[in-house]
This record gives structure tokens, C-alpha cells and sequence, in this order.
């Protein structure tokens, strides 16, 4: 069972190259699971055990199923991940000649990644392009996904290093450029990308208005260690938590409260966005819930207070050769449960009411967990944790499970934490 979440989780990053890919594999399998897309600019019909989903943006997803009890009565459940990763975007006209040879891409980061990891791998390019369409304030937007080794980011020989010790220290503008081809009489400098997109869209390049694109190690997820017992694979952070919460929202049974994924973007540079955890698209699903329910103003805040949430966000796992970067007594080991994630400064959310529930949920359910917190001398990352907090005012948890190389291009897990992670999340929604 352990073996075939794994392989499970890598079909769902296999298949979710970028962030607007993981919205639309998101979309897919809750379609196949009997869910109701419903559109933003459109009234919603609504109805008790109904299972539903809306998209914002292309790059985000709330899926819900309404309980059998009032929700004013029992609230909702609600487990939030997000589906951005760290990645190197490519900028508009990004092609440079160098050195009379190459043609490379102009990029810029997009959260913060360990850089070195993206050397010498095999990278592809996907995201979304928008199209012209005869409404002007209603262009088309599609998926692309190049699918194969397109491009490049070649590192420098130590030979050649005029400083060697500090050849780590990496200008994302000067070092990390990818090469996409050398120069000759077929590769036109200007219409590179422009043509692979239209090959690969089947439409005009003068059709193409504008693209988000990105890349991405194209080199497929893997399970390794002598018994297999380690996942290696791009985006862990946070595609595992999604796809865990996703499986927990569509295997979980009916219950009294309502349940609630929430798939969210631009978790990696702050939550901002409209798609984002500080954006009010959490919030105006759960009232237009209650308004297509026929409930008032009044039965939403009451649902709010009888509403608990757990932010899903990976945990850092103790290093074995960097033991001295963590904390003294609370050290969580890959393959030995979900991680409960504490911050007194409020990098997360967690409180000791909050703590306290999700204990008691893996107590009950014989699901080991763990406790994570920094070292006090320092800062240590964050969540959507205090986002959804300060945004609806619920007890909020953030839980996740631990991995190693947290920002590489591949992140490292256990396959033994996956179902029960999930399990733990499955046992939440059926509170």
C-alpha cells in the first residue's frame, strides 16, 4: 500500500509540470470523482451531500463537499496546500545571443530555490500562453508542456573559477541562463520560443498574445534506498501535500461538517496574488456556499466559529550530515509520521487548542507524528498558515510531512510518511 501511494504521488508531479498543470490535474480527478465544476460569473445551485469545485486563475482550485448536518451547526473542514514550487520563469524576449555560438533564455527566479540543483540536468519548458480571441476581455488561455530535454544550465569548471571556495555564490542573472541551441542557419534568433510554442499549440505565433512559462526537471520521479523506502522527485514541496489532501477529500467518508480542499498558488512568494492565501478567494467561496444554501450573514459567522483548519505544508526532516542545523530536542525523522510545525514569532500557526485536536486525531488512529520546531537563533520558513489564521479566524494546524533538500529541484521523502499522512488527513475531514 505504501509502494503504490508513492508511485501514485510521482504519476500526480509526472503529470503536474507546472503550477497551472497541477490546477488542471487537480480538476481532472475531481471530475472523474463525480465533482461540479462551478464558474465564478455564474449563480450557483447548490445542494446538500453535492460535491463541487471552482478555479481561479488557471492556477488554483477550492473543492468542497456539503456535509449532512447545517453547516452552521457543524462548520467546515478545511486542509489547504499549495501548488506552486521554486522555479525559474522565462521572462518576454528572452532570447540572447552569446558568444556568437549559443542562444539562451533570460529568466528570473520564482521563490527561492537551491541553485546549485539546477546545474547540468536535462530541463524542459512548461506553463500557460493566451490567445487572441474576437472578445477582447476574454482571450483564450491553454496549457503548454514541451514534454522533452529542451534546454540547459551548464555550470562552470573549477579551472576556471577564479574564486573556487565561493563558486556556490550564484547571480540568477549572470550564472543560471539556460542554453536552448547553438546558432546556425535555422535557428533564428527572436522566433525560438515563439515557434515552439506554435508547434506545440497548433495556432499562429501572431495569435499568441503572451505566456507564463517555466522550467522544469523533466527527469520523472523515483523511489530509491535499499528497499526502496525514499522518494526522490521534483516539487515535493508542496505537490505531496496536495495530492495527500486531495486523495483524503475524495476517499474520506460523508460526515456532519463540510469538507474542504483548498489548492492554492504564490504560496512561494508571499500568498499575494488572487489565487493566494491572503486573497479573499477562500472567503467568497465559503459565503457564496452559505448564500447558494439560502443562509444568512448570520449562519456564516457561526459556521466560521464551529470551523477548524489544517495549513499542509512539508516539514524540514532531520539532515544526517547537517544534524547541528536543528533544533535541540525536536528533531522529526523521515519515514516516522506528518510533523506538527510550531513558530512562537508566528511563522505558523499552530497553537496549543489547534495541536491539541490533531494529536488527538493520530492518537485515536494509531498514526505516529512528529513535532517541528527552528533552532531559536533562527528565522526558519513559513506557511499559508498564518494567511488562512488572519483570513478567516479559525483554529488553524500546520502539519506536513518531513522531507530532506527542501527547495532543491528534488526534494527527498519517505514513502512510509505518504498514507499516513493522508490517513491522518482522511481522519480529519471525518471529525
Amino acid at each position: 500500500m505504501c509502494k503504490e501511494k508513492a508511485l501514485e504521488l510521482i504519476d500526480f508531479i509526472g503529470a503536474s509540470p507546472s503550477v497551472f498543470h497541477v490546477a488542471d490535474n487537480i480538476k481532472k480527478i475531481l471530475l472523474q470523482n463525480n465533482y461540479t465544476e462551478l464558474k465564478e460569473p455564474e449563480k450557483w445551485d447548490i445542494k446538500k451531500h453535492g460535491k463541487y469545485f471552482v478555479t481561479k486563475n488557471s492556477s488554483a482550485v477550492i473543492a468542497f463537499e456539503i456535509g449532512e448536518d447545517d453547516i452552521e451547526n457543524y462548520g467546515f473542514r478545511l486542509i489547504g496546500a499549495h501548488n506552486d514550487s521554486p522555479a525559474f520563469k522565462i521572462k518576454p524576449d528572452p532570447e540572447i545571443e552569446a558568444e556568437s555560438t549559443y542562444i539562451k533564455l533570460n529568466t528570473e527566479t520564482y521563490g527561492s530555490s537551491i541553485y546549485s540543483t539546477w546545474f547540468d540536468r536535462p530541463l524542459s519548458i512548461a506553463g500557460k500562453a493566451v490567445l487572441k480571441t474576437k472578445d477582447l476581455l476574454k482571450p483564450e488561455v491553454r496549457l503548454v508542456d514541451i514534454k522533452r530535454p529542451l534546454v540547459i544550465i551548464p555550470s562552470l569548471a573549477p579551472h576556471l573559477a577564479r574564486d573556487a571556495a565561493n563558486i556556490c555564490k550564484y547571480n540568477p542573472q549572470v550564472d543560471l541562463l539556460p542554453v536552448i541551441g547553438l546558432i546556425n542557419e535555422n535557428l533564428e534568433k527572436g522566433n525560438i520560443l515563439m515557434g515552439l510554442l506554435s508547434e506545440n499549440l497548433n495556432a499562429p505565433a501572431d495569435e499568441i498574445l503572451d505566456f507564463e512559462l517555466y522550467l522544469y526537471d523533466c527527469s520523472g520521479g523515483q523511489l530509491l534506498g535499499i528497499n526502496e523506502e525514499f522518494i526522490s522527485a521534483c516539487k515535493l514541496d508542496d505537490l505531496y501535500m496536495v495530492n495527500s489532501v486531495l486523495r483524503a477529500l475524495i476517499n474520506s467518508g460523508t460526515t456532519k461538517p463540510s469538507k474542504v480542499g483548498v489548492f492554492l498558488d504564490n504560496e512561494e512568494v508571499g500568498s499575494k496574488a488572487s489565487g493566494g492565501a491572503e486573497s479573499s478567494f477562500l472567503q467568497n467561496v465559503l459565503r457564496r456556499v452559505m448564500i447558494a444554501l439560502n443562509k444568512g450573514e448570520e449562519n456564516y459567522y457561526r459556521s466560521i466559529s464551529n470551523s477548524i483548519m489544517i495549513s499542509a505544508d512539508l516539514a524540514h526532516g532531520v539532515h544526517h550530515n547537517y544534524g547541528s542545523a536543528h533544533d535541540l530536542t525536536n528533531r522529526p525523522s523521515l519515514g516516522k509520521g506528518p510533523v506538527i510545525k510550531y513558530s512562537s514569532n508566528k511563522r505558523y500557526s499552530t497553537d496549543s487548542f489547534a495541536a491539541s485536536v490533531y494529536i488527538g486525531i493520530c492518537e485515536e488512529n494509531n498514526i505516529p507524528f512528529q513535532k517541528f520546531v527552528n533552532r531559536s537563533d533562527l528565522m526558519g520558513g513559513s506557511s499559508m498558515g498564518p494567511a488562512f489564521s488572519k483570513e478567516l479566524s479559525v483554529p488553524v494546524i500546520d502539519v506536513g510531512a518531513p522531507v530532506l533538500s527542501m527547495h532543491s529541484i528534488r526534494e527527498l521523502g519517505a514513502v512510509e510518511d505518504i498514507s499516513l499522512t493522508e490517513k491522518s488527513f482522511i481522519k480529519f475531514f471525518e471529525l
